[in-house]
């Protein structure tokens, strides 16, 4: 029986590259192999966005450029969060369940205050409306970059509370943590992040993809002299290559002779080519909104149908019925 997997991205602009090889790019793998569930976390963006318009076309923009990337409704759980609100009303019984310390300890919260954020009672509770979703749908495994650790061990907390007061009520979801992608550089050599503008757009145009590569820092280093391979031009090249290509870019790194302008017009090329048919897609969707709709719709029935069995297996354990 193939494993529940769990993952979910907010809505919150632009995908890149960092987002892709990070993150979907595994669920992507997971489809045919695993019970892929995965959302567009609208819920959780509004904890930075309070524009109607913004939310509204980022949510529309995440869950069409996630399906030009390959996410199918049909093999997988694929859904917009807002859309099964059974979430919300579970994270409020779960709040119930989780202790104001553990809020107060996410380094997550702190880290958001303290890069401007206006604390709120959304922030300050995200991890429960996280474990919500996790729980919801009895997910078994959710793959999370080490930032998201703390978060996924409140979640267990939380269950294990739950069913040692209530009987074996919800899956206990193991973390996995993937260490090789699990921060990807962005231009700068800082984590490829939209806050630091730093981010290689999937669906940018050619010429915004190459201006961005173009801007990827490097050292100075002579012309007869060896690259330094620990640089971002070569970590984010890597990430389109294979193993024996990769080996490759490391001996040209070691000759003398190689010039980053040249590395650079590569990935320009390599780049523009690896997302051509996701761009295609992309606009094909664009241009049928309706069927966008249809796959919506899809995927909303199919997590309704799950998360409407736990919440009453919930209310009835906890005497809500």
């Amino acid at each position: 029986m193939k494993k529940r997997i769990l993952s979910g991205i907010q809505p919150s602009g632009q995908l890149h590259i960092g987002n892709y090889f990070g993150m979907i790019e595994r669920m992507i793998q997971f489809q045919d192999s695993s019970d892929l569930f995965c959302f567009v976390a609208n819920y959780h963006s509004m904890t930075s966005i309070n524009e109607k318009v913004k939310l509204e076309k980022n949510t529309q923009e995440a869950f069409i450029d996630l399906l030009a990337l390959g996410l199918s409704p049909e093999k997988s759980t694929f859904w917009v969060q807002s859309h099964v609100p059974e979430v919300a009303e579970l994270a409020w019984i779960l709040s119930n369940y989780a202790s104001v310390g553990q809020m107060q300890r996410s380094t997550s919260y702190k880290d958001k205050i303290a890069n401007g954020l206006k604390p709120n009672m959304g922030l300050f509770s995200y991890p429960v409306l996280m474990a919500s979703d996790i729980l919801l749908f009895q997910s078994e495994l959710v793959p999370v970059g080490k930032d998201q650790k703390q978060h996924l061990e409140i979640t267990r907390d939380i269950a294990i509370k739950f069913n040692n007061t209530f009987g074996d009520v919800f899956t206990i979801p193991d973390i996995e943590i993937d260490t090789s992608n699990d921060t990807i550089v962005g231009i700068d050599n800082r984590k490829m992040s939209k806050s630091y503008n730093n981010t290689i757009p999937i669906f940018a145009d050619n010429d915004t993809i190459k201006s961005q590569v173009m801007n990827i820092i490097t050292d100075s280093a002579g012309l007869k002299d060896p690259k330094d391979i620990n640089t971002p031009l070569f970590n984010i090249y890597s990430l389109f290559i294979d193993e024996e290509s990769k080996n490759e870019l490391k001996d040209r790194y070691n000759t003398p002779g190689l010039k980053y302008m040249e590395v650079k017009k590569e990935l320009v090329d390599i780049i523009i080519s690896f997302f051509e048919e996701k761009k295609s897609m992309k606009e094909h969707l664009l241009s049928n909104i309706d069927e966008v709709n249809k796959e919506m719709k899809l995927g909303k029935s199919k997590a309704k149908k799950i998360a409407q069995k736990t919440l009453k297996k919930v209310k009835s354990a906890t005497g809500l019925l």
